[in-house]
């Protein structure tokens, strides 16, 4: 086995007097699809804010290729090559798809003010390839048509899309979906599922995703893992069949059977 690109060990935070996340271990080989499903409350997107540090934990490690990451600002874990999504929408409604997808490539600079003012060939040069990075991008998710409409304007799951496109602009390594399905019917559900297994194959991410539709989860992980949490603790790991016939886990999402 690889070493993993990501390796999340004993992870714990608390909130108060609540443990929100208590002792995970998560482990990423480069290039897997993987996982992390479970009830609300969970701890599943406090996971992913753990690991791009927008909350700190109480105990544990994460390392990202093999180096540790705890401690760096989220621009700075961004630069490294994690990238992700949010639960909630966060675009910025009054820019056009394309200004929201450009944004993500200046996540660091590539070249300096002065460059920028005068203009120098340089900058032109990087401007015009930023420019066609980010409209194949938006090809890429299906809003090349879009590319002028302001963000606000784009349907939700439209605003899905973008806010992909978006993270993917960053050139991460490491790709975090949180919900994407969120809000969506079947049939968006399953033109989601082709776009996430278009991306992951064309761009070789390696990708965790929380998700709540089943179907989106168990099509995608169907050659890899899931990961399991609930009450803030790893309840299973294993594949979709497993997971599906996983007792403690089908009983963390219906609950224990009643006696007649």
């Amino acid at each position: 086995m690889s070493q993993p690109i990501l390796d999340v060990k004993n992870l714990t935070v608390d909130f108060g007097g609540v443990r929100a996340v208590n002792s995970v271990n998560i482990q990423l080989e480069p290039g897997e699809f993987v996982g992390l499903i479970g009830p609300n409350g969970a701890g599943k997107t406090t996971i992913f804010n753990l690991i791009t540090n927008a909350i700190k934990p109480t105990a544990g490690t994460i390392e990202f290729k093999s180096k540790n990451i705890l401690g760096k600002s989220p621009d700075r874990i961004c630069q490294l090559g994690i990238s992700r999504t949010f639960q909630n929408i966060r675009l910025f409604p009054q820019m056009t798809a394309y200004e929201n997808v450009e944004l993500g490539f200046h996540s660091e600079p590539h070249y300096s003010l002065a460059e920028a003012f005068v203009r120098t060939p340089r900058a032109r040069r990087i401007e015009i390839d930023t420019r066609k990075k980010a409209m194949e991008l938006l090809e890429m998710v299906n809003l090349k048509e879009h590319s002028h409409a302001r963000a606000s304007s784009l349907p939700y799951g439209l605003q899905r899309r973008l806010e992909m496109a978006r993270a993917m602009a960053t050139n991460p390594e490491l790709l975090l979906l949180d919900e994407p399905a969120a809000g969506m019917n079947d049939d968006e559900c399953n033109d989601l599922i082709k776009l996430i297994r278009e991306i992951h194959t064309t761009k070789g991410y390696t990708m965790i995703m929380i998700e709540h539709h089943m179907n989106v989860v168990m099509d995608l992980c169907r050659d890899s893992r899931i990961y399991v949490l609930n009450l803030g603790s790893l309840l299973a790991v294993g594949s979709p069949t497993e997971i599906q016939n996983n007792p403690d886990v089908v009983r963390a999402y219906l609950g224990e059977p009643k006696n007649d």
